[in-house]
């Protein structure tokens, strides 16, 4: 269970626990890199990134915010050059991951992984036109950003880690932002270099990404992907993808942060949980969750009520 500020501030506020999310627990260890975004002097709630990209976080998403400033505006003439990753503090934070890994599932993370990373540093409808007008030259920006992530990946196959995660958003509510064939094109082969490192180092290959990706289920699966995550309920027919894919995919999620876990009740949060389970518990490869981080128009007491069923399965969820 993943919090926004917004959310852990009001469960906070509605508990009067400072440490809650503690006490709330994970079955899962992980720590996402994305840049170190860090407070810029004297300008309240912009923050820059290692990739020199500014994010402004005066709106409504605290978390991440929104993009102040391409690096890339003409991918036919551009010298933008990626930054050199800080090995020593990355040592440090996979150091203090397995650390505290326990018995828990412990995975190293890297977010904004390529689609992500691009359109942060020359903007979504650059990225999206570059498919079709210059295709070559964005061609060689996913090579290198590809190429900057792969020696982090090798640094956190040293560690104890179970799986690598990569967070790269690709769905709409209905289909892929840039259609299967361009995925196809420009995605899967640098996706299929970065899993293919991880399968090297004997570690599960975990991918998150919002939105509807059916449409690619099979290429991801052949390119090595062992769980999908973030399974939405209001997008997929979640009985369906598990008929023809839970053989071979691990699916993260099915608890809506879109439509149960900020409308529902207690009760019918529990009750989802319970329905979900039914549905993807069957022959193993499910981890229930939340299908994203919780955000702050869930209410405490539907976050409290869904904590209880997680942490009592043997009460609601033995059948």
């Amino acid at each position: 269970m993943d919090f926004t500020k917004q959310a852990l501030d009001q469960l906070i506020a509605y508990t009067k626990d400072e440490e809650i999310e503690e006490k709330i627990g994970s079955c899962i260890n992980i720590i996402q890199y994305w840049g170190w975004p860090t407070q810029l002097p004297g300008k309240p709630g912009f923050f820059q990134d290692e990739f020199g990209v500014i994010w402004n976080r005066n709106g409504a998403d605290k978390d991440i915010g929104i993009v102040e400033k391409p690096q890339i505006k003409d991918l036919e003439d551009y010298h933008y050059e990626f930054p050199v990753f800080d090995e020593k503090r990355l040592r440090q934070e996979y150091e203090a991951l397995v650390a505290k890994n326990g018995d828990r599932f412990t995975v190293a993370g890297f977010g904004f992984c390529m689609f992500e990373r691009a359109w942060s540093l020359m903007g979504m409808e650059n990225v999206l036109m570059s498919m079709l007008i210059c295709p070559d030259e964005l061609d060689e920006l996913f090579d290198r950003i590809c190429d900057y992530y792969l020696p982090m990946i090798d640094l956190a196959l040293e560690y104890d880690v179970d799986a690598v995660y990569f967070g790269d958003d690709w769905g709409q509510q209905r289909g892929l932002i840039m259609g299967p064939n361009h995925w196809r094109h420009f995605l899967k082969p640098r996706m299929a270099r970065l899993y293919q490192r991880v399968k090297a180092g004997g570690k599960y290959v975990i991918q998150h990404s919002c939105g509807d990706c059916h449409e690619i289920f099979p290429d991801l699966i052949e390119i090595g992907l062992d769980c999908y995550q973030t399974f939405q309920p209001e997008i997929y027919d979640i009985a369906e993808m598990k008929k023809l894919y839970g053989k071979d995919l691990t699916f993260w999620g099915g608890i809506s942060t879109q439509q149960c876990l900020p409308y529902a009740t207690p009760e019918g949060v529990r009750d989802e949980i319970i329905r979900v389970s039914r549905i993807l518990r069957e022959g193993g490869g499910y981890i229930l969750a939340p299908t994203h981080a919780l955000s702050f128009d869930v209410p405490p007491e539907n976050i409290l009520k869904m904590a209880e069923v997680f942490q009592h399965q043997e009460k609601y969820l033995s059948f």
